[in-house]
């Protein structure tokens, strides 16, 4: 009787390993007030131990990833096992709602595509007119402030016209007597949130925080606002029955089964996400140009340079932006040092492998596009200031996933050619006009709240540029 051939042996399966853990951690709260001390310094003390680093934020298993091919991973070639049902997302909704920014699955995909057409390259070509009215406007007011006014906080004039901007771009309205309140109210925001990040239960209702009657009041201000914007352009609809911006759009769609409209509360969600993230992230990445340009006058110079070969002094149009690639390179190096998302955090749903690492299911994956920026093994020289390195013959064959000012995969950043076209035009507009210097012994040092702002706003004296100086 004929033997049957034995059956070869099945090797085991390896069992990948779990990244190396971060040194130090408490028994309760893990990493978080590390985090907490000094965010950014934790995150580049992460960034030099490795590209992949295992820790805990509070009951959080996370996993620190700088690695180009890893995020690319994440973020686009397997996005749909890491969703967004994590700590931040959580706290952003208590102001955001179940927008854009906050959502996930089938719902989002509907929305992003209903909010897409907004943003096709031809209608931001098209609003190319209104950011430079509204920037020469900015300046006529500049032009009339009385000798010795003092110093002029650029930060809280880009978030100004940036809000100007997006308010009349996508929603068609004019919301220039409420930005001094969006401000002030957005940044009370902004600051609590990033105070309940750290400190997960002050977001319970009924436990009391420093704050939080502050934080409330705010919400109310913007829910405020936001609501009066529909209001004024739903009036508008029923008169006109017209109207190409964003707000039209979503005042005008149907639900695909139900044929229902939006909800007055999905509507809130949608125009509060864009309006506070459509301004929010271009003027932090304006506020960071002009202080780079302050304190590297080189690079100013070859910028005015430019500037005067290409427009003469005229005020610029998106057909310029062409002929205008040094502009460019300026505002690209300024996001890559201080980009105002500094932060991308995801949720792994099923187990998965980064690089040669096991990641557990429900695993924080934490990307820091601020540590990406400065990764020695794709940018040379990483904390200086150098345009060049954008230039194409400098940039071809650097990874895709190394430069993530505005995320990657299915959910970047739906206005980052918006954002990239307003901060162009914005700097080719008023770098004409004046030249701001940062104040002698301001202390500039970014605040990584849900954006990186420059701490303290960024006081400058605006000199104005004569004669062939201009």
């Amino acid at each position: 009787m004929a033997h049957e051939p034995k059956a070869a042996a099945t090797a085991p399966a390896v069992r990948r390993p779990l990244p190396p853990s971060a040194p130090g951690g408490d028994l309760l709260s893990g990493s978080a007030r590390r985090f907490q001390r000094d965010t950014l310094r934790f995150t580049q003390t992460l960034a030099k131990q490795g590209d992949f680093v295992r820790y805990r934020f509070v009951v959080w298993p996370s996993v620190f990833v700088n690695d180009p091919d890893a995020i690319k991973h994440v973020l686009q070639e397997n996005n749909r096992n890491y969703d967004k049902h994590i700590l931040s997302t959580r706290v952003l909704k208590a102001v955001l709602g179940g927008g854009l920014l906050t959502n996930d699955g089938a719902s989002w995909l509907h929305q992003r595509r209903l909010i897409q057409p907004a943003f096709h390259r031809q209608r931001i070509a098209a609003f190319g007119d209104l950011m430079t009215a509204s920037t020469t406007a900015m300046l006529a007011r500049w032009d009339t402030r009385p000798a010795g006014a003092g110093p002029l906080d650029v930060a809280k004039e880009m978030m100004g016209l940036t809000l100007r901007i997006v308010g009349q771009a996508m929603f068609g309205a004019d919301v220039s007597g409420a930005v001094q309140s969006v401000g002030a109210s957005f940044t009370t925001v902004n600051e609590f949130l990033t105070h309940a990040f750290y400190q997960p239960l002050t977001m319970v209702p009924g436990i009391p925080a420093r704050g939080k009657r502050r934080f409330r009041r705010a919400g109310r201000e913007l829910d405020r606002i936001v609501y009066q914007i529909i209001a004024e352009r739903g009036r508008q609809q029923q008169q006109t029955d017209e109207g190409q911006d964003l707000l039209s759009l979503l005042l005008l769609a149907r639900d695909e089964e139900t044929g229902e409209s939006m909800d007055s509360r999905q509507l809130h969600d949608e125009v509060i996400t864009l309006l506070l993230a459509g301004h929010e992230t271009t003027a932090v990445a304006l506020s960071w140009i002009w202080y780079l340009l302050s304190t590297h006058p080189e690079a100013e110079r070859r910028l005015h340079a430019e500037l005067a070969a290409a427009l003469g002094g005229r005020i610029p149009t998106t057909g310029d932006l062409t002929n205008l690639p040094y502009t460019r390179m300026v505002v690209e190096e300024a996001l890559r040092l201080y980009p105002p998302v500094w932060a991308v955090l995801r949720r792994a749903i099923a187990e998965d492998q980064l690089g040669r690492y096991r990641i557990p299911a429900g695993t924080v994956i934490f990307i820091s596009p601020y540590a990406m920026h400065r990764h020695p093994a794709f940018w040379d020289e990483p904390e200086t200031f150098d345009p060049q390195r954008f230039a194409p013959e400098r940039a071809a064959g650097r990874p895709h996933f190394a430069y993530l000012p505005f995320g990657g995969g299915p959910r970047q950043c739906i206005g980052n050619t918006f954002a990239q076209t307003e901060a162009q035009l914005i700097l080719a507009t008023v770098a004409q006009r004046y030249r701001l210097h940062v104040v002698p012994g301001h202390i500039v040092e970014p605040q990584p709240l849900v954006t990186l702002r420059p701490r303290g706003g960024m006081p400058v004296v605006p000199e104005h540029r004569h004669g062939s100086d201009a």
